[in-house]
């Protein structure tokens, strides 16, 4: 069973800046991507910003040149780092991975606050 664990959310004012963590219990290279996802009250779950196994990134517009995904594979972790965050970015982050054979795999979220 794959566990996801993620860590570094909290509290922060707007402008500032979080790292979020999250450790997988295998090689992230059996994945075909892994990515953050987010939800926020009242709304849908939306993608925030994935890597494939290849390197390859994406990101949401709205926060394109604020976030970045990034990974270390000697330590099997994907991170989020957020910069420049704002009240619109409040919501519980989740990791997510997807195996080679389209299985889905979540963390248990981390919740982001950004006073305004």
């Amino acid at each position: 069973q794959v566990q996801l664990v993620e860590s570094g959310g909290g509290l922060v004012q707007a402008g500032g800046s979080l790292r979020l963590s999250c450790a997988a219990s295998r090689s992230i290279f059996t994945f075909s991507r892994m990515g953050w996802y987010r939800q926020a009250p009242g709304k849908q779950r939306e993608l925030v910003a994935a890597i494939t196994s290849g390197g390859a990134t994406n990101y949401v517009d709205s926060v394109k040149g604020r976030f970045t995904i990034s990974r270390d594979s000697a330590k099997n972790t994907v991170y989020l780092q957020m910069n420049s965050l704002k009240a619109e970015d409040t919501a519980v982050y989740y990791c997510n991975a997807n195996s080679r054979w389209n299985t889905a795999y979540w963390g248990q979220g981390t919740q982001v606050s950004v006073s305004s």
